[in-house]
């Protein structure tokens, strides 16, 4: 009797789950959540600026002490009507509103509103692209838009894409989780072509580096790259085992374009250092900084010349391919070996999505592996050359949004970007407190706070007095950067530059101007606050 009712309630207990496995609780709460989900797919921009502010004055410590409980709840405790009000209504308010137009410091912006309701599909099919067998035509897809990213880089004939397209000999790239997955797995072809079989060997990924560098007679490998490279460089040299300080840094000038002599020098000496293996030289195709863009061309002849494989970090520009106006600042990215772009940059997808291409469709031959219960020798699943063990449709996404705004719609998303930066430039020239410190090239530029009396005395001062002089304007745009986040109404970031004029780095303000609904106005509001920020809070510091 007492066992029955234990399994009366067990069943119970079960049909519940199985119910909110597959269903919302009741009608009623059906209908609350259609309200959310209204304002959410149908209303984003109003729904964020309801309940998101740009930044906040946050403390961070007492955020933290309401997220200390550590115990999964032992049954269920709420419905998801109660679940989705309290994300929109305590978690939200905390969040970072980066789809306002007055937030224009970072990477990451305004989302097309489509761009939910695809993300919305994707996560209700939940494909798993590595295997045919858990996404069939979804990773069909993902490779025909592989190649078309790869023809906006390469721009190979007919024939080539005909052949390669849906070849389940040959890959012309992958998706990846992000930038630095995409970069890793670029230099990670780069290492194991430079140590590939040999007499014996069979090859570093099978053997090891210990065994690689006895088989060529090496006791270190690097990759050269401009100082200003994404940090990802330096964490794929520790994940390939080649150790973070064998990723060399390449001397730039002050806005953050590599210094060619100084590459053929370092190319030089490696190369004649018969110890040491160079793996890969890394271009810049929009440095994260200032947004600049490495000398391409040059860097390919170079590496031509000297049999290195050459990689583009193009997260961040490689998008502007789709400009009629600008696509050739891009010129020579056709001679990269393979190429790194970010769907969630200038591709305006939703968090996280990376891409990496290859000109030579066999390189990821190089990082092939197989499985007996799935990705068998002979099959067409993506994950054979990939390093995802489970991934995300987010090809899918990409597909959708090239069929809503195709390249000419992306094309000006780019040019609204790059026109906007340099009128924010022209902008800063004019006023006479502030001081632009590196122009854009493409859509990042940045400028610092600085008093007119304080320009004047800096072309006077030499040595320490000048440096006293830039301490403090550091700590004014600082002050200014902090404050303004804290006010929350609108957002720049902060990083630091050298510039040949300076023994030491200085503080800058930094301005991403990818959102479309940006416009100058908004930019000269961002200005006014800033020296009004300067007159209530800094202006005793000069």
């Amino acid at each position: 009797m007492e066992k029955d009712l234990i399994d009366s309630c067990m069943e119970s207990e079960w049909g519940k789950l199985v119910h909110k496995f597959i269903c919302y609780e009741t009608k009623a709460d059906q209908e609350k959540l259609f309200v959310y989900m209204r304002q959410i797919l149908f209303g984003l921009q109003d729904f964020l600026n309801e309940h998101l502010g740009v930044t906040e004055a946050i403390d961070l410590k007492k955020l933290a002490l309401s997220y200390t409980d550590t115990i999964i709840s032992e049954k269920p405790e709420k419905k998801l009507t109660e679940v989705i009000s309290e994300i929109i209504n305590e978690v939200a308010p905390h969040a970072v509103n980066v789809s306002s137009p007055y937030f224009v410091g970072h990477m990451t912006a305004a989302i097309p509103s489509f761009m939910i309701l695809l993300k919305a599909l994707v996560a209700a099919l939940n494909q798993n692209v590595v295997k045919l067998e858990t996404s069939k035509v979804v990773s069909v897809i993902e490779r025909q838009i592989t190649a078309k990213i790869h023809r906006l880089i390469y721009k190979f004939d007919e024939d080539f894409y005909n052949k390669n397209v849906q070849s389940v000999d040959t890959s012309l790239g992958c998706f990846t989780e992000g930038g630095t997955s995409a970069n890793i797995t670029a230099l990670w072809v780069a290492r194991n072509m430079a140590f590939g079989p040999y007499d014996d060997f069979e090859g570093i990924e099978r053997e090891g580096l210990f065994e690689a560098y006895r088989s060529y007679g090496k006791k270190r490998a690097v990759v050269l790259v401009s100082q200003r490279g994404h940090y990802s460089l330096g964490k794929a040299g520790g994940v390939l085992g080649i150790g973070n300080e064998n990723i060399i840094k390449v001397a730039s000038d002050c806005d953050g374009t590599i210094l060619i002599e100084d590459l053929k020098e370092k190319i030089r000496e490696f190369s004649g250092d018969s110890e040491t293996r160079i793996i890969a030289v890394v271009g810049v195709a929009g440095t994260t900084e200032t947004g600049h863009i490495d000398p391409i061309s040059e860097m390919a002849a170079i590496c031509k010349e000297n049999n290195i494989h050459f990689h583009v970090d193009a997260a961040w520009g490689g998008p502007t391919l789709t400009s009629e106006k600008y696509a050739h600042f891009l010129d020579g990215i056709d001679l990269a070996d393979s190429v790194t772009i970010d769907g969630h940059k200038q591709f305006y997808m939703p968090m996280t999505c990376g891409m990496v291409f290859f000109k030579n469709p066999r390189a990821m031959d190089a990082i092939a592996y197989h499985a007996n219960y799935i990705i068998r020798k002979g099959s067409v699943d993506l994950g054979i050359k990939s390093l995802s063990g489970s991934k995300e449709s987010n090809s899918l996404i990409l597909h959708g949004a090239f069929e809503l705004l195709g390249k000419k719609g992306y094309g000006m998303l780019i040019d609204h970007g790059i026109e906007l930066a340099a009128e924010f430039a022209e902008e800063i020239r004019k006023r006479e407190n502030f001081q632009l410190v590196t122009s854009p090239k493409l859509n990042i530029l940045t400028y610092r706070y600085c008093p007119t009396r304080i320009k004047q005395k800096l072309l006077s001062k030499t040595g320490e007095e000048r440096k006293k002089i830039q301490d403090k304007l550091n700590n004014i745009n600082i002050i200014i950067q902090r404050t303004q986040r804290e006010q929350g109404k609108s957002f720049v970031s902060r990083t630091a530059l050298k510039r040949k004029e300076d023994s030491e780095e200085i503080v800058v303000l930094r301005a991403v101007l990818m959102n479309p609904l940006t416009n100058i106005e908004i930019l000269k509001e961002v200005l006014d606050e800033q020296e009004s920020i300067f007159r209530d809070f800094c202006n005793e510091l000069i």
